[in-house]
Formats: C-alpha cells, sequence, structure tokens
C-alpha cells in the first residue's frame, strides 16, 4: 500500500514537472515570436503581470475571468478519462445560457432563491442533455465524438441565433437581439467587499464535487477501467453505454452551469455575447491539467490572467488583439506533443526514458489513441 502510494506521489510530481517544463518552453517559443514581430518580450510579459496581477482590481478581474473556464473545461476533461476528445464546451455552454436565461424569465416573479435554483437545474440540464447526445451518438452509431462535438457547437449558436432574433426575442434589445432580462434582483450576488461574484465559488465546489465523484468513487475507478480497457471494462460487467453517456452528460452539465454563470452574473441575458470562445480556451485547460479536476482551478487562474492583461498589453504595447491567442495556441501544440518530445531525450545515459503517466499517452495523440468500438 505505502509503494502504491509513492508511485502515485512520484507520478503527480513527475506530471508536474512535465507540464511546468512544458509551460516554461512555450513562454520561450511566444518570446521568440514577440521579437520576430518586433515586440519587446520583456515589456510584454511586464503588462501581462501587470493587468493580471498588478493591483486589487487586476486580481479580481482575473478570477473573474477565470470562472467560465472552471466549469467549461470539464466537458473536455471527464470524457477525456474515458480516452475521448469532446471539444463541444462552446456548444454546451451556450445551451446552459439559453436554458437560464428561459427559466430565469420564466420565475421572474418568484423568489429569489426558488429563481436561482430553476436557472441552475434548467442551465445543468440542457448542457448536459447537449453532450450527452454525443455520448449516445459516440455509443450506439460510433460517431466521432471529437466531429460530432465540434459540428454540434455551431448547431448551439445557430440555435442561440434563431431564438434570440425570433420568438425569444426581447423587443426592447434594438441593436443587438436579445432574449428578455431576468431581472436585476435575480443576478447572482458578489462576494461582500470585493467585484468577485459567487460564480467562482460554484466553480471550485463544481471542481472538488467532480474530483469526489472521479478519484474517490467506485464510478469513478469504473470510468478509469473503461478508459484504460473498454473489452476489460465488458468482462467486468461494467456498462459501458451508462458509463460514456453519464460521463458526456456530467462534462457537458458543468459547461453548462459556465452558461449559467454568463447569465446570472454578467449579462442578465442570452445572446451573442454566449458564444465568447470561452468553450475553446476551455479544452486547452483541461489539457494543460491532464484532465485533473483540482489542477483545472490553478490553470484556470493562468487563463484568466491572460485574458484580463489582454486589453492593457493591445493599449501598451499596441499589438493586436490575436497576439495573446497566438500564445494560447503555442501552449496548445507545445502541451499536446510534450510528451512524445520528452520521452525521446536521452538522461543520465539512457537510450530512451519514457515519461509516461496515466493519460498523458493520450495528450501525445489524442486524435488516435482509444479508438477501438465502445459498443458492446
Amino acid at each position: 500500500m505505502e509503494q502504491l502510494l509513492e508511485n502515485g506521489k512520484n507520478e503527480s510530481l513527475n506530471a508536474l514537472i512535465k507540464t511546468l517544463s512544458a509551460l516554461l518552453f512555450s513562454f520561450l517559443l511566444f518570446s521568440i515570436f514577440l521579437v520576430v514581430i518586433g515586440a519587446s518580450p520583456i515589456e510584454v510579459f511586464s503588462y501581462m503581470l501587470q493587468g493580471s496581477f498588478g493591483s486589487a482590481f487586476s486580481v479580481q478581474n482575473t478570477i473573474i475571468m477565470s470562472a467560465p473556464l472552471l466549469l467549461v473545461a470539464f466537458c473536455t476533461a471527464l470524457p477525456a478519462k474515458l480516452g475521448m476528445v469532446v471539444i463541444g464546451g462552446e456548444g454546451a455552454l451556450v445551451a446552459g445560457g439559453l436554458g437560464a436565461a428561459v427559466a430565469g424569465y420564466a420565475m421572474k416573479d418568484t423568489s429569489y432563491g426558488l429563481a436561482i435554483l430553476a436557472m441552475l437545474i434548467a442551465s445543468f440540464l440542457a448542457g448536459g442533455i447537449w453532450i450527452g447526445i454525443i455520448g449516445w451518438l459516440k455509443y450506439a452509431k460510433g460517431a466521432n465524438e471529437t466531429i460530432v462535438s465540434l459540428l454540434m457547437n455551431y448547431i448551439a449558436i445557430a440555435f442561440l441565433n434563431h431564438l434570440v432574433e425570433g420568438s425569444l426575442r426581447d423587443p426592447a434589445s434594438l441593436n443587438k437581439p436579445s432574449t428578455h432580462h431576468i431581472g436585476v434582483e435575480h443576478m447572482l450576488g458578489k462576494l461582500p467587499g470585493t467585484d468577485i461574484h459567487y460564480g467562482v465559488i460554484l466553480g471550485i465546489a463544481g471542481a472538488i464535487i467532480m474530483y469526489v465523484i472521479y478519484h474517490r468513487s467506485i464510478f469513478g475507478f469504473s470510468v478509469r477501467i473503461a478508459g484504460g480497457n473498454p473489452k476489460a471494462a465488458r468482462l467486468a460487467g461494467l456498462s459501458l453505454r451508462k458509463i460514456i453517456i453519464l460521463t458526456f452528460f456530467l462534462g457537458g452539465g458543468m459547461a453548462g452551469l459556465a452558461g449559467f454563470v454568463e447569465v446570472t452574473a454578467v449579462h442578465g441575458k442570452a445572446n451573442a455575447s454566449l458564444a465568447a470562445g470561452y468553450g475553446y480556451t476551455g479544452i486547452l485547460v483541461a489539457f494543460l491539467a491532464r484532465q485533473h479536476p483540482i489542477a483545472i482551478i490553478p490553470v484556470t487562474l493562468l487563463f484568466g490572467a491572460l485574458a484580463a492583461s489582454n486589453g492593457l498589453i493591445q493599449r501598451r504595447c499596441e499589438l493586436p488583439d490575436a497576439t495573446l491567442i497566438v500564445l494560447q495556441g503555442i501552449i496548445f501544440v507545445t502541451i499536446i506533443g510534450w510528451d512524445a518530445i520528452v520521452a525521446k531525450v536521452n538522461f543520465k545515459g539512457l537510450k530512451s526514458t519514457s515519461f509516461y503517466t496515466y493519460g498523458s499517452k493520450f495528450l501525445a495523440n489524442p486524435l488516435s489513441y482509444y479508438r477501438g468500438s465502445y459498443k458492446s
């Protein structure tokens, strides 16, 4: 038992070292990119720190920017435990936001607690069902979950636009079609003495709950078995259909809660602003955190910091908005291939050293790993 615990600690430390080294290498590549375009890396990184952690306002802004990422990342992280690549967080967020807006307007004459609960449930169910459909298609029809989830993003956004410009449109929303406002009295509150809304607490609580479910429960153990060896899972009598669909549902539900946060804490209604790209950034968060629910929390702070400092970097360094998107892209590509790179590096005279931890092989080749049929 002690040996198992020791191996687990070494594995976690190994994963942490590799992730940090990949991040450092990414920032090195980004520095080279900045030099090529004629910008000063030192100046850019200085404003990046200033804009994200340089003042109390900056820190609060960073935390606020992290809130939707903290939830939407689970749409990719949970199915990844089954060796499946789902990139439908954007669609689930939009579906959840739309569900929250509709439920909020329907409950506008009720108490605050009842309205919040209704919006919370509606957003979770909307996002969960949206991604759960992909899980069912994967199991029953053998559909490629990556392609299907990507297409579902566009369907969700088109569906949102159709409704907010049609039957759900508030006549008062002239320049930017939107649903009816849920009511100021039903907006999510803020932590005392700060501008940080309670959506951040919801995200942290969700991460802890997902950790307990997937790392401290029989169901989580079943998921790891199914992800590692589907044939062994069948022989053990596990229902792959239930495991796949429920995992997809939970991942989509978490992303749907990100839509709830955006509606109840930021916009107060559903419109095109829901499709702000959080779902796609959430993919990167999940990969960088190696699908670990607790690790997702600090990783979201990193990307929240990038988002919070983007405006300052644009103004002071006169760089375009896409500059930090380039950094995100570099991080994504580096994380994807980092395990494959370090596995071929010689250390201490060895011809090759394998650094694979659970799930890292999947990161090195995410579109081909675990492509066997899950249909029993």
